[in-house]
């Protein structure tokens, strides 16, 4: 697992990004974070993504399971693990809520998650996971892929810090670094782990976020926060908004 990490004393954050994007979304709220957080921070690429391993299962279970095997080290017993994800990184910082993967959260946050999928997303999610990465002939169009995948068009360039990662160049090519396998995590089970929680769990996004509206996730979170308006990696548009939150909770 490739991991970056700051900061000091026994509280850790663990930041966890969504699909086909990588850690280093969280590069403008780690740049806060000295005067943020009073911790150590880390955030990682998941398994699939960026220049972490792939595995040979992507199911929310596996995603936790490598998780938390990664994040164990630097868990002080003597302080709180919180988790903040962003869509996909929200379920598995839900699924290590339930505390069965051998790390115990004090709170999980999650930012943007999808709730409510139809058949046809579905579909298309399964068709992406049993196609080959595509290869893209120069450097400038694997990016241009990289940016739509991750919902970073229009909001950071191939050359930004948040950018980082997400595309590589191979034997036969240039192409997203993401395993296409990953799309198979299929539709998450948002209210059983909720219902499964044993630390409090905070649900939020951005004002503008058209992949799910407030009112959805206040069915799973009564208390789930609009962000302002910003879209889906609000992150990476308002990271000291993203700070708020997690601060109004601490």
């Amino acid at each position: 697992m490739y991991i970056e990490q700051g900061g000091e004393g026994p509280d850790l954050l663990l930041m966890l990004h969504g699909m086909g994007a990588t850690g280093a979304v969280w590069s403008p709220m780690c740049a806060e974070a000295g005067t943020r957080w009073a911790g150590r921070w880390v955030a990682m690429d998941l398994p699939g993504h960026g220049q972490s391993d792939r595995q040979d299962s992507y199911a929310i279970g596996q995603y936790a399971a490598s998780v938390a095997r990664a994040v164990l080290p630097h868990v002080d017993p003597a302080g709180r693990l919180v988790v903040l994800g962003h869509s996909l990184g929200g379920v598995v910082g839900l699924a290590l809520a339930t505390g069965w993967f051998g790390v115990t959260p004090h709170q999980v946050f999650g930012a943007g998650i999808k709730v409510a999928w139809n058949d046809d997303e579905l579909r298309r999610m399964e068709t992406l996971a049993a196609q080959p990465a595509k290869r893209f002939a120069t450097e400038e169009e694997a990016w241009e892929r990289y940016l739509k995948v991750s919902g970073l068009a229009g909001i950071a360039d191939a050359r930004s810090a948040v950018a980082q990662r997400g595309a590589r160049r191979g034997a036969d090519g240039w192409c997203v670094a993401m395993d296409p396998r990953a799309h198979g995590v299929g539709k998450p089970p948002m209210s059983e782990l909720v219902a499964l929680a044993g630390c409090p769990v905070h649900l939020g996004r951005g004002g503008d976020d058209a992949m799910m509206t407030t009112e959805q996730l206040r069915a799973l979170d009564p208390d789930a926060s609009d962000l302002g308006p910003h879209g889906h990696n609000v992150m990476v548009e308002a990271p000291a908004r993203v700070w708020d939150w997690v601060a109004s909770f601490m």
